[in-house]
């Protein structure tokens, strides 16, 4: 079942339990994913639909830290509410072994030894960890960390 049948289906349930919040979250994850297939005028593949829910995680964080700034922690805490409820349809994050296998692999075969490679780096690391929900920030400063010390020789 795709994520679009999943969200539908949760979708009806949540209608008849009355769950308003639950409710209104998965109405906006069916209209970022029909807006993305009507974007791409095709049906999306899970890969594509899971980066459209990771996108919409993402914006939630960024809401989280503006509202909790802005010093309105009630709106801060709805947008961690629907944070939670997209990510139960997200592949589990993984472990950091596994994150920091991923870079050592792909710094190796890329053959990098300087931050000038970064990209490629990163690149071959996210391909390594398809199919899993990667934060993209957090896989850049280890993949930079690691560059850093590759290139001064520190451990």
């Amino acid at each position: 079942m795709g994520y679009i049948e999943r969200i539908q289906s949760d979708l009806t349930a949540a209608m008849k339990q009355k769950d308003e919040l639950r409710l209104s979250v998965l109405r906006m994850m069916k209209s970022a994913l029909k807006h993305k297939e009507i974007e791409k005028v095709r049906p999306l593949d899970d890969l594509e639909s899971l980066q459209v829910l990771q996108t919409l995680v993402k914006q939630r964080h960024e809401s989280v830290e503006q509202f909790t700034k802005g010093g309105r922690k009630d709106l801060a805490e709805k947008e961690a509410k629907e944070i939670k409820i997209i990510e139960t349809y997200l592949p589990a994050a993984p472990s950091d072994e596994e994150i920091h296998r991923a870079v050592e692999a792909a710094i190796n075969e890329a053959g990098a030894d300087s931050l000038k490679q970064m990209g490629a780096v990163i690149k071959a690391a996210r391909a390594r960890l398809e199919g899993k929900s990667v934060d993209g920030k957090a896989l850049s400063d280890r993949v930079r960390d690691r560059l850093t010390e590759k290139s001064t020789g520190k451990p």
